[in-house]
C-alpha cells in the first residue's frame, strides 16, 4: 500500500543517503549515474529481484536530435524540430517547456550515457515511425529493451551506484512543510526497514497494472489487454493524491495496435510504415495504419473480436527480419505465409471478394496518388507483391503516459503549481508528453521521458545535495 506519513521529521534513521532513487527501471538508473557524475551517492531502491520496469518490455528505440550518429550518416535534425514534432503529433497539448527540455538535452544525454557508459548505441535506419520527420531513433545493437536494461545496470554496477533489489517502497516519511525525510521499504521477508534521505526521485513507472486507476482515468481501455510491467502500480500517482501534488494529463497512454495473438509478442509498426496494412475479419481495411500504433490499438480492440491481421510482404519480412521481437514471433509460428491473395483469404478464414476488392482499392490507390477514405496514400514503391506474410494481432495497453506535474529539471509541483522542497520525478511517474490521450503517443516518448528527464532530474537532485 502505497502511504505517506508525516512523521518525518520524528524518525531517527539508522542511515541516511544523499538522493534516494524508487524504482530501477530506466529512468531510475540514468538518475542515479547522473548524480554519480555530480558527486554525490544515490542508492536505487527495486521491488523486483531483477530490475526490469517498463524499459524491459519496449523496443529500447530513445528519439534524440542532433547525436553525433546522426551526423555521421548525414541526418540533419534539431531540438527544434524534435520538439514540433512531438508538439505536433500531441496537437500542442504537452508542455511545450518539457518538450523543449527533453529534446533539447536529448542528444547530450545519448552521448553522455555511450561516451562514459559504453552503452552502444547506433542510429535506427530506413523508415520513419509516425510522426518523426527525422531518423532519430537510438538503439542498443540487438533492439531490445532487455538488451538497454542490461547495458544500463552493467554501467550502475561499474560506476559503483548500489541498486537494492526486492525493496518495495511503502512509504513516503515527510515533515510538515512536505520535505521527505526518508522512506520505508519491505523485504522479502517481510520486515521493514527505513532509509532517510535528502533529496527523492520517483522512477517507479506508471499505473497501466492497476485496474482500478485505469478505470477511474483510461476507462476505454479498461477492459483491454495489460502488456506492461506488472509492477506499474501507480504508487507515485498514489504518494502524489496523499501529497496534494499536481496530476497532468491522466488519460494519456500508449497503446499498441500490432501484438501478435496468442503469441503475445510485439510486431514492430515497420511492418505498416514500409507499405503493410491491416484486415478486419471481414477481410477489409478500418483505419489510416500510417496514424500511429498507440491510437491503433483502440481501433483494432473495436473490430469483430477485438482482432486484425497485419499483411504484407516479403519485402517488408526481410526488413523486419532486424528485430528481434520479429524473429521471436516468426519462430513460435506467429508469421503466416501464402502464395496468392485466394490463399491467405482462405487460410486466415476471410471473405475472399472482400480480399480482392480491399486490394484492387490500393492498386487504384497507387495509381491515382490519392488519400482513401481514411487519409492514407499509398505509394507505388511500397506495393504489396506475393508471396504474401500476415500475423493475427490484437490491441493492448503498454504503459500510461500521465502523472506528477514536474519542471523542467523533474520537480515535482503541487496543486499550486509549487515544487515539493526535495521531490523529484521523472519516467511514468511524471507527466509525459504525449498530450491528453491516446493519439498524442509518438515512438520513443517513453523512453525520452525516462532517460532524458532521468539525466536531468539526477543532476538536479544532485546539485540539491551537494
Amino acid at each position: 500500500m502505497a502511504m505517506v506519513s508525516l512523521d518525518g521529521a520524528d524518525i531517527e534513521y539508522e542511515l541516511t543517503i544523499p538522493l534516494v532513487i524508487v524504482g530501477g527501471g530506466a529512468c531510475g538508473l540514468v538518475a542515479g549515474l547522473a548524480a554519480l557524475s555530480r558527486g554525490v551517492e544515490a542508492v536505487v531502491l527495486e521491488r523486483d529481484s531483477t530490475p526490469r520496469g517498463s524499459t524491459f518490455m519496449s523496443s529500447g528505440f530513445v528519439p534524440a536530435a542532433g547525436t553525433r550518429f546522426q551526423r555521421a550518416l548525414g541526418i540533419a535534425d534539431s531540438p527544434a524540430i524534435m520538439a514540433n514534432d512531438i508538439l505536433t503529433k500531441n496537437e500542442r497539448q504537452a508542455d511545450p517547456d518539457i518538450v523543449a527540455a527533453l529534446a533539447g538535452a536529448s542528444a547530450e544525454v545519448i552521448e553522455w550515457l555511450a561516451d562514459e557508459h559504453g552503452i552502444p548505441f547506433e542510429l535506427v535506419q530506413g523508415f520513419l515511425y509516425p510522426g518523426h520527420s527525422q531518423m532519430r531513433m537510438h538503439c542498443t545493437p540487438r533492439r531490445t529493451g532487455e538488451e538497454l536494461m542490461a547495458c544500463l545496470l552493467n554501467a550502475a554496477e561499474s560506476a559503483g551506484l548500489p541498486v537494492l533489489t526486492e525493496a518495495k517502497v511503502t512509504t513516503l516519511h515527510a515533515d510538515q512543510e512536505r520535505r521527505i525525510r526518508g522512506v520505508s521499504y519491505q523485504r522479502p521477508d517481510g520486515s521493514t526497514e527505513q532509509l532517510g534521505c535528502d533529496a527523492l526521485i520517483l522512477a517507479c513507472n506508471g499505473y497501466g497494472g492497476n485496474p482500478d486507476l485505469i478505470a477511474e482515468h483510461v476507462p476505454e481501455m479498461a477492459s483491454a489487454l495489460y502488456y506492461g510491467h506488472e509492477g506499474n502500480q501507480g504508487e507515485a500517482v498514489l504518494w502524489g493524491q496523499s501529497l496534494d501534488a499536481s496530476l497532468k494529463d491522466m488519460a494519456a497512454y500508449q497503446g499498441h495496435g500490432s501484438l501478435a495473438w496468442p503469441h503475445q509478442t510485439l510486431i514492430s509498426w515497420a511492418v505498416m510504415m514500409q507499405g503493410g496494412i491491416q484486415l478486419n475479419l471481414e477481410g477489409r481495411r478500418f483505419s489510416n495504419e500510417h496514424g500511429g500504433y498507440s491510437e491503433q490499438a483502440a481501433r483494432v480492440l473495436g473490430q469483430p473480436e477485438g482482432i486484425a491481421f497485419n499483411v504484407f510482404d516479403g519485402r517488408i519480412h526481410a526488413q523486419c527480419l532486424q528485430f528481434e521481437d520479429y524473429r521471436n514471433a516468426e519462430s513460435t509460428g506467429a508469421v503466416k505465409t501464402f502464395e496468392t491473395l485466394d490463399a491467405l483469404a482462405d487460410g486466415l478464414d476471410l471473405p475472399p471478394e472482400a480480399v480482392r476488392d480491399t486490394f484492387r482499392e490500393i492498386q487504384a490507390l497507387q495509381e491515382t496518388g490519392e488519400a482513401d477514405r481514411f487519409g492514407r496514400r499509398f505509394a507505388p514503391e511500397l506495393a504489396l507483391s506475393a508471396p504474401y506474410y500476415a500475423i493475427r494481432v490484437t490491441g493492448a495497453l503498454f504503459h500510461t503516459q500521465g502523472g506528477l506535474e514536474v519542471t523542467t529539471d523533474g520537480r515535482v509541483l503541487d496543486r499550486d503549481s509549487q515544487p515539493f522542497p526535495n521531490l523529484y520525478a521523472g519516467g511514468g511517474a511524471a507527466r509525459g508528453v504525449s498530450g491528453a490521450g491516446n493519439s498524442g503517443y509518438m515512438s520513443g516518448n517513453g523512453l525520452l521521458s525516462a532517460v532524458v528527464m532521468g539525466a536531468l532530474a539526477g543532476r538536479a537532485a544532485a546539485n540539491q545535495c551537494a
